[in-house]
């Protein structure tokens, strides 16, 4: 059967259930004695362990296998739930993510996961995941080891056949092959390790069975049941003469073992199945429940995204051509082409919602992420740290969601590095000893906000300032004259720290620079808050969609100029005699306030075919807190447009942010304020 056809079933479901592992472990945490939690953490693995089998992913299976005997033995109370265990539960969750990971990138989910597997096997075993027993590991090459404990369960059938070779003077023997890393002919030297022992006496059983190993389906090692009269020694020495094989493991069988093993297995069946039992119970009453009660919930179905990309292209492209259809309208003056035009107009502008938001993704999928990076963080740097989520079903378009991961991650590791403070330090100024951080997603007109708020040390404005004065950046005069707030903003400035030494977690300035230029690149915005001894506060600003944007035209001798709308104050026009000089600049009073002219046709060197007249249009834009003034010749009127990146030879171009085809089937650039004001 061709697999390929379920493998994007596969690694999404997987996602789901690796994602619900590591929300369900966060719980657990809190609540090690709630059972009912753990109970949903082995159902995800089990889920997984069975969906990864069957897709042929050995090692994301064995591995599930090894944390599913962790979770069994804690739900059935044999194993205490400490701190360490919870640190290797979610080691082997970080491990199959990244086997995930590597299966959705088109590799073959292969990876190097001894150690964690070591650690469960010592958890299992009733031992500290710590103690550094490496039995399992380091075994020497080529000796026969005999183990007190049999690793397979024997059917009955099987166990009569030992107990009758036993009683003709028949010897048992499980022996294990571990065949070297670089072997490549794997099935070629299981049939001549068979060969030996068929002449030596009869194979019982294999692990795993006959056809696996035909087939190549193992990973470097299998076992081999045999009864035979020959000594172990000699069976060890003649297959370790077989090439590429690296270790010959050969363990004498006690029967007597090996049937209280079947006892016991027995048992754990007969419980497992008595759950199994009363959880379809459950699901059963809950079915019937949710049949006579309120429905299922929203039918869904899953959309691959790059065919909502080519679906928004080809809306795009319609965009263009109404605009070209309403320029046509406009000048033949039909009333029947305007009324057409009109009622396009109406649905495909409700068409655009619709496509926009099938587009809009939660911004949970990147917050989900966290809670497990801030707990690792805590326990890295020795703090006590509460992570407060709100607003997490708060959607933002699918490209966006792409972008803002990293800049959020740079900021909740800066703010557990040097915001919250160590539990002694927050006891001595008096706080509880558990810090709390903040993350809070909301929609506010066109716009998502992104709050990261702690309730730290904040930023010592001296310490800040002391820093920008040494590093040339301000004088000291200049720093007098600063508010806190444009104090702050220096943070942000490249490579600029006030930690006293980098650590490993972060360094105020050490990628503060990039967060703000990511955002920005966004088309969004990053203010700072701040009070010493109380907090800090970051407060992204993001666009809800970078397709298609609103903007106002405007016009500069010939040519025609984007301005998005979300840059923009207001527009005004000003007499040439009202315009001031100040620092080598032209400025006009704006409300009380200089500011400062920036002429669109010089910078964009716009060749001048028109004569100037007494007046100037002007277009108020800002960047955070910084105003400016646009000057161009005339404005067109605001409408939505399709955002056209440059492409890569013109990435480069000055505060120009990409372009649009207008309706009258010429190009405009659209211009990139943030670029504009220094």
């Amino acid at each position: 059967m061709d697999m390929n056809q379920y493998l994007e079933v596969f690694i999404d479901e997987s996602k789901e259930h690796l994602q619900m592992c590591s929300e369900h472990l966060l719980e657990l945490e809190k609540e090690p004695q709630n059972l009912s939690i753990v109970n949903e953490i082995f159902r995800s693995a089990h889920t997984l362990k069975g969906m990864s089998a069957t897709m042929g992913y050995e090692d994301l299976a064995n591995l599930t296998h090894k944390m599913e005997n962790v979770l069994d033995a804690i739900r059935n109370q044999k194993t205490v739930l400490t701190p360490d265990i919870f640190d290797v539960i979610f080691q082997a969750v970080d491990h199959l993510e990244a086997m995930v990971m590597s299966i959705a990138d088109g590799g073959d989910g292969k990876r190097n996961v001894q150690e964690v597997v070591a650690k469960l096997q010592r958890i299992e075993n009733g031992e500290s995941p710590l103690s550094s027993s490496n039995d399992d590991l380091s075994l020497p090459a080529g000796n026969p080891v005999k183990k007190q404990e049999q690793d397979s369960i024997y059917d009955e059938f099987e166990l009569t056949v030992l107990q009758q070779s036993s009683d003709q003077g028949f010897e048992s023997y499980e022996i294990t092959i571990e065949l070297r890393d670089d072997c490549l002919l794997k099935g070629a030297r299981v049939f001549m390790v068979f060969e030996i022992l068929e002449k030596s006496g009869e194979v019982i059983k294999t692990t795993p069975p006959v056809d696996q190993l035909e087939e190549e389906r193992f990973d470097q090692s299998f076992k081999v049941t045999v009864v035979t009269k020959e000594s172990a020694e000699n069976l060890q020495k003649k297959i370790m003469k077989v090439s590429e094989i690296d270790k010959v493991i050969i363990t004498k069988l006690d029967l007597s073992e090996l049937r209280l093993a079947v006892t016991k297995q027995e048992e754990v069946e007969t419980q497992s199945k008595t759950l199994i039992s009363n959880q379809s119970s459950e699901k059963i009453v809950e079915e019937k429940k949710t049949k006579n009660g309120k429905p299922a919930g929203n039918k869904t179905i899953r959309v691959n995204i790059e065919r909502l990309d080519t679906l928004l292209n080809l809306f795009e492209e319609l965009v263009i051509d109404r605009g070209r259809l309403e320029q046509i309208s406009k000048e033949l003056d039909n009333q029947e082409l305007h009324e057409s035009v009109e009622r396009m107009s109406r649905v495909t502008g409700d068409l655009q919602n619709i496509i926009l938001n099938m587009r809009m993704v939660p911004v949970d999928t990147v917050f989900n992420r966290f809670p497990k990076m801030i707990r690792q963080l805590a326990r890295d740097l020795n703090k006590k740290v509460n992570l407060e989520i709100v607003g997490a079903d708060t959607e933002l378009d699918r490209t966006v969601i792409d972008e803002i991961g990293d800049p959020l991650v740079h900021l909740l590791r800066n703010a557990m590095d040097h915001g919250i403070e160590t539990p002694e330090n927050r006891l001595q100024n008096g706080k509880p000893e558990e810090g709390t951080i903040f993350l809070k997603a909301y929609h506010s007109g066109n716009h998502v906000f992104i709050e990261i708020k702690d309730d730290g040390a904040g930023i010592k404005r001296n310490r800040v300032v002391t820093k920008a004065i040494g590093n040339g950046i301000l004088t000291a005069q200049q720093a007098d004259t600063l508010s806190d707030k444009q104090v702050y903003e220096l943070i942000f400035a490249s490579g600029f720290s006030t930690a006293d030494k980098i650590s490993d977690v972060s360094g105020r300035g050490v990628g503060l620079d990039v967060v703000k230029n990511t955002i920005e690149s966004l088309g969004g915005s990053v203010t700072i808050d701040s009070l010493e001894g109380e907090g800090s506060t970051f407060l992204i600003q993001l666009p809800l969609t970078l397709s298609i944007i609103s903007v106002m035209l405007v016009e500069i001798q010939n040519e025609k100029f984007a301005v998005p709308l979300t840059s923009i104050i207001e527009t005004a026009i000003i007499k040439k005699a009202d315009i001031l000089h100040a620092h080598n600049q032209q400025v006009i009073d704006f409300r009380g306030k200089v500011l400062p002219l920036l002429f669109l046709k010089d910078i964009m060197e716009v060749p001048t075919v028109k004569d100037e007249d007494d007046f100037y249009s002007v277009v108020i834009v800002r960047k955070g807190d910084k105003l400016a003034g646009l000057v161009v010749d005339s404005f067109i009127g605001q409408q939505e447009i399709v955002l056209k990146s440059l492409g890569e030879y013109l990435t480069s171009a000055f505060a120009i942010s990409g372009a649009t085809i207008l309706g009258d089937g010429k190009v405009a650039l659209i211009i990139d304020c943030n670029a504009l004001i220094m």
